[in-house]
């Protein structure tokens, strides 16, 4: 945690000069421009803040959670536990934020590797054909990424993160247009909350965020909800990295699909660990002691099932359910108070199988800058209306795949029935046409929109030689021996 400023301690009532850090203020600023809020230190609350320091004085993310000073899961990310995605867009972004970030993450047990070559991507119709792509993936935990972002945004002029805090309401002025700070208590007190002043608030805590009530009570109106029912649970469990395990692949991915609602992902970690990710769809649910753990890993791809068995086993596991993808359209509303702004999860929660969260964040931090560089006024409105294209390209592909999958309630439209039909022959093609596969995991990774998939020459190969349906081997009984030789894993800095 940041040392607080002096004006945080006195509006909190609880003045202690010893944790002062001094603020520098900047006299070139707007006088709005005194005092931001966030609520939460979610990813997307850490880059909310990386930005609003470039033009507030003095920056304060507020978080329910307490922590260490070391990389470890919290209490208010339970998906830490488990395998996380940065897409090569969010892996970008996070760079340009952070100069230094991934080649600093690497020193500490991190690895980089193609996307491309370097991983596994194994779907209905079978495996993605290898090649180098210029994909940049990093493999990390959640835990080990958020501590360093943290620990570098914290180490900003002006900016403050304090912890143990819960946010009760927003505070809004006499007309209720315009929101002017926060209630505020320390996690576990019974007394009234205290109120925090600022020129903007910007909630990032997720998605059980309380805005949709907080607009209520000032007399707004909530946002409409759209919602996928997924029901996802996960096993998770780590085990030992060995040189030339998994024929030294970065990662390995299995897609559920129409025809099995199981899958997984295997992704190394700092530390010289796997961490294996068995999920499942409406039920299915992977055991967590071990013998059934291998069993099920060894049913979805070859590469689990070595892992699973032979290596070193380093702890009992952790499970996790994730219910449904939730999205709250703010960017249909037509009032909405000043000074207020919603982002991350709290806007858009999407299923984490498809690792988009983080990258979503990263976007809309980008989105968020770009929105004040033209002034406060309107900031929420104008916001939603820039990040709609951000959310809308991973919400289709998200909800696309999740809503052809069986017991997945609602029936998607046919434009969206059409557009899954034409991505399964692209997968099939893409077993040995690289050029596709590529197409593919760009839009996949946020780095190209969809329509790339479809341009002329594409969309006949795609035709010619997706047209086949012959059988894939089972994901278990694949031969790894199929694919070309994986490149090396590019661990640059880290010594190994």
């Amino acid at each position: 945690m940041s040392a607080a400023p002096r004006e945080f301690a006195r509006e909190m009532g609880r003045a202690n000069p010893g944790r002062y850090r001094p603020t520098h203020r900047r006299t070139t600023r707007s006088p709005t421009r005194n005092h931001a809020v966030v609520i939460g230190a979610s990813m997307a609350g850490l880059l909310a803040a990386r930005v609003l320091s470039e033009t507030y004085d003095r920056v304060t993310v507020l978080d329910r959670d307490t922590w260490a000073d070391r990389p470890e899961p919290r209490g208010g990310v339970p998906h830490g536990r488990h395998a996380h995605g940065l897409l090569a867009r969010g892996r970008e972004v996070l760079d340009k934020l952070f100069p230094g970030l991934t080649d600093h993450l690497v020193r500490d047990g991190a690895v980089v590797g193609d996307l491309q070559g370097q991983v596994r991507w194994y779907f209905a119709s079978g495996s993605l054909a290898p090649s180098v792509s210029g994909l940049r993936g990093l493999a990390v935990s959640r835990p080990a990424l958020e501590h360093e972002v943290r620990r570098r945004v914290g180490a900003l002029r002006g900016v403050t993160i304090e912890s143990g805090w819960v946010v009760r309401d927003l505070l809004a002025d006499p007309t209720r247009g315009r929101i002017a700070g926060v209630k505020v208590a320390a996690v576990g007190s019974d007394g009234p909350p205290r109120r925090l002043a600022a020129d903007l608030v910007v909630d990032a805590s997720g998605r059980n965020s309380h805005s949709p009530d907080w607009l209520r009570t000032l007399g707004y109106p909530a946002p409409k909800e759209e919602k996928i029912r997924v029901d996802v649970s996960y096993a998770t469990r780590h085990f030992r990295w060995e040189p030339g395990s998994a024929g030294d692949a970065l990662a390995v991915i299995v897609a559920a699909s129409a025809d099995s609602a199981q899958g997984g992902a295997m992704i190394r970690q700092e530390g010289d660990r796997w961490i294996l990710t068995l999920g499942g769809y409406h039920g299915e649910r992977a055991p967590l002691e071990l013998a059934g753990f291998r069993t099920w890993a060894a049913r979805q791809a070859p590469e689990f099932g070595a892992v699973a068995s032979r290596a070193e086993p380093l702890d009992e596991g952790h499970y996790f359910r994730f219910p449904a993808s939730t999205r709250l359209r703010y960017e249909r509303l037509r009032r909405f108070p000043e000074a207020f702004v919603v982002m991350g999860d709290a806007v858009c929660s999407f299923n984490p199988v498809y690792g988009q969260g983080m990258t979503v964040a990263a976007a809309e931090a980008l989105a968020l800058r770009s929105c004040l560089a033209n002034g406060v006024e309107r900031l929420g409105p104008r916001f939603f209306a820039a990040i709609r294209p951000i959310v809308d390209v991973p919400w289709q592909i998200a909800a696309g795949a999740d809503l052809a999958l069986p017991g997945t309630p609602g029936r998607p439209p046919l434009r969206l029935r059409l557009i899954n039909r034409y991505v399964e022959r692209l997968q099939r093609a893409a077993r040995d046409d690289t050029e596709l596969a590529e197409a593919f995991l760009r839009v996949a990774n946020l780095k190209a929109a969809p329509p790339s998939l479809m341009r002329p020459g594409r969309m006949l190969r795609v035709l010619r030689k997706g047209s086949g349906r012959r059988p894939a081997p089972s994901r278990a009984t694949r031969p790894a021996g199929r694919r070309t030789p994986i490149p090396a894993v590019d661990t640059e800095a880290s010594g190994r």
